[in-house]
C-alpha cells in the first residue's frame, strides 16, 4: 500500500505584529474582552504589497528545505486559500514558478478554514492514484484584506500567514503503524452558508466583499461536527482517541479547541494551541500550528497527529497522520 509520508514542513508569518491593545486604540474593544472570548492575544498582518503568494512561497521554501528537496522535485502543488492574489490564474501557479517546478500540476483549493485538511486529502488521493509522487500542500491567507475593520465582532479574530507540508509516496504495510496519512474524512453542508460567508465576489457583486459571521451559530456547529469527524477518521484507521499523541486543530477560538479536546478525553498538553499568537488564519492555521509543534520538538517521528478544521460552507474535515 502506498502511504503519503510527510517529509517536511514550514511556515511563514508577516513581520507586522498587531496586539489587542493596538486594536483597542481604534475600536470599541479591549485586550480582556478579546482574550476572554477567543484566547487571542495578537495576530500578524501582511504588509502593503505583500500578497498571499508571497506568504505561500516563503512557507513552501521552508518546507522544501526541511524535506531536503527542491521545487524541481515536486509533481503537485495544492494551495488552500480563500484569498487568492487574483480571480485567475490559480495562485498556486505563481508559487510553482517561484519554486522552479516545471512538471506536474499546481492548483488552488477553496474550503476556507477547512482548506488545509481538504488539500491534504486531495494530495493524498492523487499520490495513492499514481498522479503524483511528491506533493506540496500549502495553506496561505491574507484575511486582513477581506475584513470589515468597523466590525469588532469579526476583525479582531483573524490574521495572515502561511504553512506547508511536503508529502511523498512510500510503500507501507497497510497498518496503522505505517508512517504517513492513515485516513481522511471530508464533509460540507451548504444549508449553513449564511452563518459564515463573504458578501462579495466577481460573479455576484464584482467586489471583493467583507467577511460576515454569526459567531454563536458557527461555534455550535463547530463543536458538534468536529467531534463527529474526529470519531469518523479514527474509525477508518481502526484507532481510538486514546491513541492520539497530538491534536492539531484549526485555530479559530480557544473555547472550541478546549471543547474538542475534552470531548476526545485528551489532556490539554496533547492539544497544539497557537491561536493566542496567530489568531484565526483560516487555511493557514493548521499548518502553522503543525510546524510550530514539529520545530519545538513536541511532534516526533512515529507520533500520531490528528488534524481537524471547520470553515465557511460549512465545510469540515480531519486527517490522521503517523508522523
Amino acid at each position: 500500500m502506498i502511504r503519503s509520508v510527510v517529509q517536511g514542513c514550514g511556515s511563514y508569518l508577516p513581520e507586522r505584529l498587531v496586539t489587542n491593545d493596538e486594536l483597542a486604540k481604534t475600536m470599541d474593544t479591549s485586550d480582556e474582552w478579546i482574550q476572554q472570548r477567543t484566547g487571542i492575544k495578537q495576530r500578524h498582518i501582511a504588509a502593503d504589497g505583500e500578497f498571499t503568494s508571497h506568504l505561500a512561497i516563503k512557507a513552501a521554501e521552508r518546507a522544501l528545505a526541511h524535506a531536503g528537496i527542491s521545487g524541481a522535485d515536486l509533481d503537485l502543488i495544492v494551495l488552500a486559500t480563500a484569498t487568492p492574489d487574483e480571480t485567475f490564474p490559480a495562485t498556486a501557479t505563481v508559487v510553482q514558478k517561484a519554486l522552479g517546478m516545471t512538471k506536474g500540476a499546481a492548483f488552488d483549493l477553496q474550503a476556507v478554514c477547512a482548506g488545509f485538511v481538504y488539500g491534504v486529502s486531495v494530495a493524498d488521493s492523487m499520490i495513492k492514484n499514481g498522479l503524483a509522487g511528491t506533493a506540496l500542500v500549502i495553506g496561505a491567507e491574507t484575511f486582513s484584506r477581506i475584513l470589515d475593520w468597523n466590525d469588532r465582532g469579526t476583525c479582531v479574530l483573524f490574521g495572515d500567514g502561511a504553512g506547508a507540508i511536503v508529502l511523498k509516496g512510500e510503500q507501507g504495510n497497510g497498518t496503522s503503524a505505517d508512517r504517513g496519512i492513515l485516513a481522511n474524512a471530508l464533509h460540507s453542508d451548504g444549508r449553513q452558508h449564511d452563518i459564515l460567508y463573504v458578501d462579495g465576489g466577481p460573479s455576484s457583486t464584482r467586489t471583493t466583499g467583507f467577511l460576515r459571521m454569526e459567531g454563536k451559530e458557527v461555534f455550535k456547529h463547530a463543536v458538534v461536527n468536529m467531534a463527529a469527524v474526529v470519531g469518523e477518521v479514527l474509525a477508518k484507521a481502526g484507532l481510538e482517541a486514546k491513541d492520539i499523541d497530538w491534536l492539531v486543530p484549526h485555530q479559530a477560538n480557544k473555547r472550541i479547541i478546549d471543547s474538542t479536546g475534552r470531548k476526545l478525553g485528551l489532556p490539554p498538553e496533547k492539544v497544539v494551541v497557537t491561536v493566542d499568537r496567530h489568531a484565526n488564519t483560516s487555511a493557514a492555521s493548521i499548518p502553522l500550528a503543525l510546524d510550530a509543534a514539529v520545530k519545538d520538538g513536541r511532534i516526533k517521528k512515529g507520533d500520531l497527529a490528528l488534524l481537524e478544521g471547520i470553515g465557511g460552507g460549512l465545510a469540515w474535515g480531519a486527517s490522521l497522520i503517523r508522523w
